[in-house]
């Protein structure tokens, strides 16, 4: 549980801080020092972090996926203690026990600590020795680890599945339950169509770990993902040993929840980007705009209003400044606008057709 928690933590703010980290190493080394580097929240910068970022939690999740393995392999099961592959029979497992068990006998210690520690090993050989010569002991050893030795009244392959299938769904159950809720509180969808399909994959690969879990605890063989795939590769390629079906129902279980973990971040940086819009502001910057605008004509009138202070109770001086300020925004705004020149410069010269020779020219405004 607490490895679980830490792991959580550590999704929580590596990547993000681990991003920020390579970023500056990859400005700081190529770019020349001197030359600006990107800042926040361009679009060359948004660009590697997002290819940064995505990097980062890909190979933190295949970290924690290699970190589950090895604890697996730390941990040991009863086939690694007695030193036997997982087909060995059950004569050479009593075979390999007695010859172990002359080795490491309590009574060949010599002194009392040598004992106490020899006791606790040889109890260990005896347990894997009497559990794998016990064919139901074994079915269920096999599909549910160590545990079922803490089971009582259970005696046959069905009292030991039912038993186990009952332990493992409060584990199915409550993460469908917390699932829907994510979804429906908007915390596992993003905003974005393609974070909705996210989520679709997300239910897929869980309910085919359940199938997968099913047959693999069910079955009176072990599942074909172990005997031709998995533990070939194993034993092939790596030093490690022949993985059980409940250490693969394990590792299938913390790669999986991993996977949702990575899948969260990986949703939004996969979105598509809004385009911007053709006027090249977005509807938040036009309404500051428009706000700016207000405020601007609100300070034009309070200004004016100081201006015209003077003239206050003078109706012939009010209205003689309004003619003066009427004239030049004719002379100044109107006529200097070229739509405006033009149109002027059309209409005479349509009033001058047929006008007598010698006739005055119109005079361009």
């Amino acid at each position: 549980m607490s490895s679980n928690i830490l792991s959580y933590v550590g999704w929580t703010f590596l990547p993000n801080l681990v991003t920020g980290w390579i970023q500056s190493l990859y400005y700081g080394i190529t770019i020349r020092a001197g030359d600006p580097k990107p800042q926040p929240g361009t679009p060359r910068h948004t660009k590697h972090r997002r290819r940064i970022h995505i990097a980062v939690i890909a190979t933190y999740l295949l970290y924690t996926i290699y970190e589950a393995a090895y604890w697996v392999r730390v941990e040991g099961d009863f086939y690694q203690d007695l030193d036997l592959p997982v087909d060995v029979d059950e004569k050479k497992i009593k075979a390999r026990f007695r010859r172990l068990a002359a080795i490491y006998h309590p009574d060949k210690a010599v002194n009392p600590e040598e004992h106490a520690i020899a006791e606790i090993y040889f109890v260990k050989l005896k347990t894997a020795q009497d559990t794998l010569t016990d064919a139901t002991k074994r079915f269920a050893y096999e599909r549910f680890g160590p545990e079922v030795l803490k089971w009582q009244h259970v005696s046959s392959i069905r009292d030991y599945l039912f038993v186990g299938l009952q332990n493992a769904a409060p584990l199915y159950g409550g993460s469908v339950m917390v699932m829907i809720l994510l979804s429906l509180l908007g915390l596992s969808i993003r905003g974005s169509r393609n974070a909705k399909r996210f989520t679709q994959w997300r239910y897929l690969i869980f309910a085919c770990l359940a199938l997968v879990e099913y047959h693999t605890l069910t079955r009176p063989y072990w599942s074909p993902i172990l005997t031709k795939v998995l533990n070939p590769f194993l034993t092939t390629f790596t030093s490690y040993p022949s993985i059980l079906p409940f250490q693969f129902i394990a590792l299938a279980h913390k790669a999986t929840f991993t996977f949702f973990i990575a899948l969260g971040q990986l949703s939004p940086l996969f979105a598509p980007q809004s385009p911007p819009s053709s006027s090249g502001m977005d509807e938040q910057q036009l309404q500051r705009l428009e706000q700016l605008a207000q405020s601007t004509d609100i300070e034009t009138g309070r200004l004016l209003a100081l201006e015209m202070a003077p003239l206050m109770g003078d109706e012939a001086g009010q209205n003689d400044m309004k003619g003066r300020v009427r004239e030049w925004l004719v002379q100044n705004t109107i006529r200097a606008d070229p739509e405006v020149r033009d149109a002027v410069g059309k209409a005479m010269q349509k009033r001058r057709v047929g006008a007598p020779a010698g006739a005055r020219q119109p005079v361009a405004i």
